[in-house]
């Protein structure tokens, strides 16, 4: 179950906020049970790029084995 404060993993590109799938925010609302998030997405500097509301299939906890990744919002 995904809790506030958690990171979580896009799972799905969204364009019009300049997000790509894997990119990672933080829950900073869950809805109840668990339907929505409201997730911050934030740059290298702590600039918010976003605080978007998203339903639970659109997010998914990050895995331990896994590596953080770096992309350039610029490009996109």
């Amino acid at each position: 179950m995904i809790r506030e404060l958690e990171t979580v993993v896009l799972t799905r590109d969204f364009p019009e906020y300049g997000l790509s799938r894997g990119d990672i925010g933080a829950v900073v609302h869950c809805y109840k049970g668990g339907v929505a998030f409201e997730v911050e997405f934030v740059t290298g500097e702590g600039k918010t790029l976003a605080v978007i509301k998203l339903e639970s299939k659109a997010v998914r906890a990050m895995h331990p084995s896994e590596i953080l990744h770096v992309r350039d919002i610029k490009a996109a």
